[in-house]
């Protein structure tokens, strides 16, 4: 499911250089005062990319993360967790354009890998990540935290705009909302599998 996934962006990736306007007038996400919304953009916005390097390195993260989590639930666990963050994320990033009645699209899987890193740290909690920035090793948990801290603050300050920080933040929520409902955590009570 990760190669699938990987595939389907570089895919999408492809064909937005050939048809790039076209994608993303249908595809991204779409704030709902816009005009332009559609419901299957809940889903597609996060198969479209802003350029290569947001796409190469939301991929590092997917097949980093998601190869890891996919080995221990199998391949529909984890096409279901992903579909959930980005739905998350999504319904996240609507809500704050309608805030601040932004028109601007969202593009990108983020929402979903943000989703995968809480996974990630939940299963894996003795972990150690040791990101790009700062170069420090740390638990999962402390890394998931810190990033998640930093989307708050650049988030709520406004600083390095054209970045969907509420997206990232949706998609936290999400997986952390799915696996609290594997595992029958509140809110949702008796566990379930």
């Amino acid at each position: 499911m990760t190669q699938a996934l990987i595939a389907i962006n570089v895919l999408a990736f492809v064909l937005q250089q050939l048809f790039g306007n076209l994608l993303i007038q249908w595809f991204a996400l779409w704030p709902t005062g816009s005009g332009l919304f559609m419901p299957w953009q809940l889903a597609s916005y996060a198969f479209l990319h802003g350029g290569l390097t947001h796409l190469a390195f939301n991929m590092y993260g997917l097949w980093l993360f998601g190869g890891e989590l996919e080995r221990v639930w199998g391949p529909r666990r984890l096409a279901a967790f992903f579909a959930v963050s980005v739905l998350v994320a999504a319904l996240a990033q609507l809500l704050v354009t309608a805030v601040i009645g932004s028109n601007v699209p969202t593009v990108g899987a983020s929402g979903g890998l943000f989703g995968l890193l809480i996974g990630f740290a939940m299963v894996f909690p003795r972990r150690t990540v040791t990101p790009l920035l700062p170069p420090i090793p740390m638990p999962a948990p402390v890394f998931v935290a810190f990033y998640g801290l930093i989307e708050l603050t650049l988030g709520v300050t406004g600083s390095a705009s054209g970045i969907a920080h509420f997206a990232h933040l949706g998609g936290l929520l999400g997986g952390w909302l799915v696996m609290r409902y594997w595992r029958g955590q509140m809110p949702f009570g008796k566990h379930r599998r």
